[in-house]
């Protein structure tokens, strides 16, 4: 009997497996390789690390980051890939580069970055499924994580400023699409009438931009003008995820977003409430400890003491 495969990663929403890319991408290929993963969705009970999601557990190993769990499960003889040629397979590593290069900085920016699309829905969204205070701590740490490795790949000259660094990014990114979608042109799937390696990649960074109702929708009203791509994780979701999803209908939706923004006024108003705890006991005046009176006794009282102390 095989050993059980857990996968830990971020929980869903908007019709959605999971928001998170990277757990996007690991769940879509398990469905296509058929792999029998147990799905533990991450909440406010979690008591792990949450910086390596997805984590893949098994009885003996303990596996983080898409490419390795994805080479995990190869090893474990669930492969999507089996039926591809060499080409295909070299194909598929050299647009694998290309969406981490051209697409991830621009999907991060859309979540992490961009303000109004942080405070009204990524920073709400995970915190809700953080364990008080931390939820108050880590979407933030998480959005500097992603600030810095878009800076870390595209902050160098002749991009000196975030501004110019943001446009860069959002053109490679449409170029990116655009490119995607020439690729793919009628098909089901990038190669063929079979999901691969490249499949679950490209869903799993397009979904949730697809999918996610933002303020700021720059790079998403670009994707829903490429029917193809937005077919193409339509037929996933319906395909793969059909019955884990359940369906959600637009008045179930609505209400989603509706106590999506109550918790992000909560969330806001807490944060705003730390801040300015933490304001007010910086700039109150920092008064050096009172030392205590030392009282000085008569000879009287002295001598009373000493005989105290002599008797038995």
């Amino acid at each position: 009997m095989a050993a059980p495969l857990e996968l830990s990663c971020w929980g869903g929403g908007w019709g959605l497996p999971s928001v998170h890319s990277e757990s996007l991408v690991v769940m879509a290929y398990a469905k296509f390789s058929g792999a029998p993963l147990k799905v533990n969705v991450i909440d406010n009970t979690w008591r792990g690390s949450r910086g390596d999601v997805p984590i893949l557990t098994t009885e003996d190993n303990i596996v983080s980051q898409p490419a390795k769990i994805l080479n995990f499960l190869r090893k474990q003889k669930y492969n999507a890939d089996y039926e591809l040629s060499a080409r295909q397979g070299a194909d598929t590593l050299a647009y694998i580069a290309l969406l981490e290069e051209k697409l991830l900085p621009a999907v991060l920016h859309t979540f992490w970055v961009e303000n109004d699309n942080y405070f009204t829905v990524t920073k709400p969204w995970f915190a809700s499924r953080i364990p008080f205070p931390l939820s108050l701590i880590l979407p933030g740490r998480m959005s500097k994580g992603a600030l810095n490795r878009i800076l870390l790949t595209r902050g160098e000259p002749p991009l000196y400023h975030l501004q110019e660094v943001e446009a860069q990014i959002y053109r490679d990114a449409k170029e990116c699409l655009n490119l995607l979608s020439h690729r793919l042109g009628t098909s089901q799937f990038f190669f063929g009438d079979m999901p691969s390696t490249l499949d679950a990649y490209v869903f799993g960074f397009l979904a949730p931009l697809y999918k996610v109702r933002f303020p700021k929708v720059q790079l998403q009203e670009h994707l829903k003008q490429l029917s193809n791509l937005c077919r193409f994780c339509d037929d996933i979701l319906n395909s793969y995820f059909r019955h884990s999803l359940g369906g959600i209908s637009p008045a179930g939706q609505e209400t989603v977003d509706a106590n999506l923004q109550k918790l992000t006024q909560l969330v806001n108003k807490e944060s705003n409430l730390i801040e300015k705890m933490d304001d007010n006991l910086r700039q109150s005046p920092q008064l050096p400890p009172r030392k205590l009176p030392t009282l000085k006794l008569t000879p009287a009282e002295e001598e009373s003491n000493s005989l105290q102390r002599l008797s038995p």
